[in-house]
C-alpha cells in the first residue's frame, strides 16, 4: 500500500467545491507523478464510474474511483474538504476524499490491497484518525496501513478478513441468554445454533463499495449475533460460496448493483435484494429484515436484480425485453466479425464460386490461392453457423443466467433447423429464458436444490423450449423470416432509399446506444443468410455508422474556434475511430451539446444511408469501416455517399453552434475559457 499513495499524493486543505472538481485536484497529484498519463482521458473515466452511481458514503465518505487505460499503477490520492463536497451522499458533503485510480488490467494483489482500504473505511477508529491528522504524511501513513487507535471497549473489534476469500463472521462468546425463535434456528439435533445468512456484494467497477458492503454486513452480523458468509464479487477476484454454506442457511442478503453471478444457487431462500449501498449503509436492518422473512417462511427463486428493478419503474417490460435482446446481440457480434470477414478475403482471393469448392478437409494444396480461399470461406461458414445458436444462448442467459445457456442453445439450433433464421433465434431464446425463470419460480424441495442449476433447468428448459419451436412457433417464424428474406431480396428504387434513410437515422440517433443496435443487429441478421438486397443493408448501415465521428472530426478541423480544447483533441482521434466504424467517437460531443450534435449527425447519416442505398453498394463484411472497402460493391461511389454524409453533418453542426449568439470564450461557447470544463472522453 505503501507505493499505492506517499504525502505527494495527500491535500488537506482540498479547495474544491464541486466533485468534479475534487477528482480534478487529486488526480493532477498523480499526473504529476506520472501515475497517470492523460489527464481529461482519466477524469473521463471518473465520470463515467460516478454516472453509475454516486460513490458518496453516509459519515462524509467520498471514494471517487474507476478502471482506466490512462493509469500506469494503482494509485490512491486522499484531500480532506473544510467546506465538504457533494457525492451524492444522503447525509450530505464529503470532507474526506480518496480518489482510486486502477489500472484497466491491474493485477489481483493489488486490486486485494485497495479493496482492504475499502473495508477499513467503515472502521470509526480509522475515519476518526484520518480527520484528526495533522501532516500529508501522517495521512499517507494512516491509509498505507498504520497503526489506527484501538476501539473503545464496546466497539466491536475489527476482524481481519482477506478481499478474496469468505472468512465467517462468527460473535466472539456472546452473553448467554434463552434463544429465541428470531434469534437461533435449531439445527439438525435440535440444539440452538446462530441464525446463519449467506450474501453477495458488487458493484459496477468492483474495488470500494463491493467490500465496504461486505465489511459492513459483517460488523452488523457480529453485533447481532448473527453468522454470516459473504462473497465479494469484486476485482480482486472472488472465491464462490461453498454450497454446504448456501445449503444450511436460514436467509440471503443480495446487496449489488450489477448482476449477482450464478444466482439460481439462492433458490428456494429467503431473500433480501437491494442495492450496494443499502449494504453500506444499513446493514443492520437488512439482516433483520432477512431474519423476518425467514421466520415468516417466505421462500422461492430470488427477486430481480436492482438493475432489473431499475428498468420496471422506468420502462417496464421494454427496458428488460431491450436488455435481454442486446445481450444476444453483443455476444454474437464476435462470430459475425470473424465469420463475416474471413468469408469476405475468401471472395477477395477466390471468387464468388469459392462456394462450390470441396472440403478443404479432402482436398488442399498449398501452393494454391484457391485452397487458401477455401479454407477461408470454409471457416468462415462454420463461424456464421454459430450466429444463431449464441444470439438464442444468451439471449436466455441474459434472462435466466446460466441455467438458460443449454435451454437456448438448443432452441437457436432448432431455429436453423427448421430454416427459422435470426427471428426463430431470437424467439428461441426468449421461450428459453422465459421457460427457466418459470421453473425457478416453483416451490422446490430442499433435496433437489443442489442439482437444479445444472440438471433440473437445463433438462426442463430444453425439452420445453425444443417443443415449442419444433411444433407450435417454428413454421409459422420460418415462414416470416422466407418472407422478409423475399423482400431484402427485391429491393430496389425508392423502397431501397427510404429504407437506407430509416436505417441511417436509427444509426446516428444514440451514437451506439440500444437503436443503433437494432439497425446493426438487422443488418448482420440478413448475413446469415445473404442475398443482393441484404447486402445492401449491411453496406448502407455501415456507412451511416460512420458519419458522425468522421463529420465532428472534420468540423472540429474547418471551425476549431467553436469547440473546447479538448473536444478539438478528441476531434483528432475521431478521424480513425469514423474510419474504423466506431460511431461511439462522437459520443463526447453529443454529451456536450445534443441539441446541435446529434440532430445534424442524424441528417447526415441518412443521407449516407439513402446513397448508399441508391448507388446499390454492397457489403459481405459485418465491420471494418474504409479497410474493408475492396470487399464492397461499388467502392467509390460507397466512398462518395460517405464524404456526403459526412459533409452535411459538418456544416449542420458548424451552422448551429455558429448561430449560438454567444461570444467566444463566454460560459458555455466552448471557447478556451471554457475548455477546462468540458466533457471528455478517453477514445476507444
Amino acid at each position: 500500500m505503501s507505493e499505492m499513495i506517499t504525502p505527494e499524493l495527500v491535500d488537506l486543505d482540498l479547495t474544491a467545491d464541486s466533485k468534479e472538481a475534487a477528482a480534478r485536484e487529486l488526480a493532477r497529484r498523480m499526473l504529476s507523478l506520472g501515475r497517470v498519463t492523460d489527464l481529461d482521458g482519466f477524469l473521463a473515466d471518473v465520470a463515467a464510474r460516478e454516472a453509475q452511481m454516486p460513490t458518496g458514503l453516509e459519515g462524509g465518505i467520498g471514494i471517487p474511483h474507476c478502471r482506466s487505460a490512462h493509469v500506469t499503477a494503482p494509485t490512491l490520492a486522499f484531500g480532506r474538504s473544510v467546506a465538504g463536497v457533494d457525492f451524492g451522499a444522503p447525509d450530505g458533503p464529503a470532507d474526506l476524499i480518496f480518489l482510486i485510480a486502477a489500472p484497466a488490467g491491474a493485477d489481483d494483489a493489488h486490486l486485494s490491497i485497495l479493496s482492504s482500504l475499502a473495508r477499513r473505511l467503515m472502521r470509526p477508529e480509522f475515519v476518526a484518525a484520518l480527520r484528526a491528522a495533522t501532516t500529508p504524511a501522517e495521512a499517507a501513513a494512516l491509509v498505507a496501513g498504520a497503526d489506527t487507535p484501538a476501539p473503545k471497549p464496546d466497539a466491536p473489534a475489527p476482524q481481519p478478513n482477506d478481499p478474496t476469500t469468505n472468512e465467517p463472521t462468527t460473535p466472539a462468546a456472546p452473553t448467554p441468554q434463552a434463544p429465541t425463535p428470531e434469534a437461533a434456528a435449531p439445527d439438525t439435533e435440535g440444539a440452538a445454533r446462530p441464525f446463519r445468512v449467506v450474501a453477495v456484494t458488487s458493484c459496477p467497477t468492483g474495488i470500494a463499495h463491493t467490500y465496504m458492503a461486505a465489511e459492513s454486513l459483517q460488523q452488523a452480523a457480529r453485533a447481532a449475533g448473527i453468522e454470516i458468509r459473504v462473497e465479494t464479487q469484486g476485482s480482486a477476484g472472488f472465491t464462490p460460496l461453498d454450497p454446504a454454506d448456501i445449503a444450511a442457511a436460514d436467509a440471503v442478503v443480495l446487496a449489488h448493483d450489477v448482476p449477482v453471478r450464478d444466482r439460481a444457487r439462492f433458490a428456494g431462500k429467503a431473500t433480501v435484494d437491494v442495492g450496494v449501498k443499502a449494504g453500506i449503509n444499513r446493514p443492520a436492518e437488512l439482516l433483520a429484515e432477512a431474519r423476518e422473512k425467514a421466520a415468516r417462511g417466505e421462500t422461492g427463486a430470488p427477486a430481480p436484480t436492482p438493475v432489473e428493478q431499475q428498468g420496471q419503474e422506468a420502462d417496464g417490460y421494454g427496458s428488460r425485453l431491450r436488455t435481454w435482446l442486446m445481450s444476444g446481440v453483443s455476444y454474437m457480434v464476435p462470430f459475425v466479425a470473424a465469420g463475416g470477414l474471413l468469408i469476405a478475403l475468401a471472395f477477395a482471393i477466390g471468387g464468388y464460386e469459392i462456394n462450390t469448392a470441396p472440403s478443404v478437409a479432402e482436398h488442399f494444396v498449398w501452393t494454391e490461392a484457391a485452397s487458401w480461399a477455401a479454407l477461408l470461406f470454409q471457416t468462415g461458414s462454420l463461424a456464421f453457423g454459430f450466429l444463431v445458436p449464441v444470439l438464442a444462448g444468451y439471449i436466455a442467459y441474459g434472462m435466466a443466467d446460466r441455467p438458460g445457456l443449454v435451454p437456448g442453445f438448443v432452441g437457436g439450433a432448432v431455429a436453423l433447423t427448421i430454416n427459422a433464421g435470426f427471428l426463430g433465434g431470437l424467439i428461441a431464446g426468449l421461450i428459453a429464458g422465459g421457460t427457466v425463470l418459470a421453473v425457478q419460480r416453483l416451490r422446490i424441495s430442499t433435496a433437489l436444490r443442489g442439482i437444479m442449476p445444472v440438471v433440473v433447468l437445463p433438462l426442463i428448459g430444453s425439452a420445453v423450449t425444443a417443443f415449442l419451436m419444433f411444433l407450435v412457433v417454428g413454421k409459422p417464424v420460418a415462414s416470416l423470416q422466407k418472407a422478409l428474406t423475399d423482400w431484402l431480396s427485391g429491393l430496389s428504387g425508392a423502397n431501397a432509399i427510404i429504407l437506407g434513410v430509416i436505417l441511417g437515422l436509427m444509426m446516428c440517433f444514440d451514437l451506439g446506444g440500444p437503436l443503433n443496435k437494432v439497425a446493426y443487429a438487422f443488418a448482420i441478421g440478413g448475413l446469415a443468410a445473404p442475398n443482393e438486397g441484404s447486402l445492401k443493408v449491411m453496406a448502407a448501415v455501415m456507412a451511416a455508422g460512420m458519419v458522425p465521428p468522421l463529420a465532428l472530426a472534420l468540423a472540429t478541423t474547418v471551425r476549431g474556434r467553436l469547440f473546447s480544447k479538448a473536444e478539438r483533441e478528441n476531434g483528432k482521434a475521431a478521424w480513425f475511430l469514423g474510419a474504423s466504424f466506431i460511431t461511439e467517437g462522437a459520443i463526447p460531443f453529443a454529451a456536450a451539446d445534443p441539441l446541435r450534435v446529434i440532430p445534424a449527425a442524424m441528417a447526415g447519416g441518412a443521407v449516407t444511408g439513402a446513397l448508399s442505398m441508391a448507388f446499390e453498394c454492397t457489403l459481405r463484411a459485418p465491420h471494418g469501416g474504409i479497410f474493408v472497402v475492396p470487399l464492397i460493391g461499388n467502392p467509390f461511389l460507397y466512398l462518395v455517399a460517405i464524404a456526403a454524409g459526412t459533409v452535411t453533418a459538418a456544416g449542420l453542426v458548424i451552422l448551429l453552434k455558429g448561430l449560438r449568439g454567444q461570444p467566444q470564450g463566454a460560459p458555455g461557447t466552448g471557447g478556451e475559457a471554457d475548455a477546462e470544463n468540458a466533457p471528455v472522453t478517453v477514445a476507444a
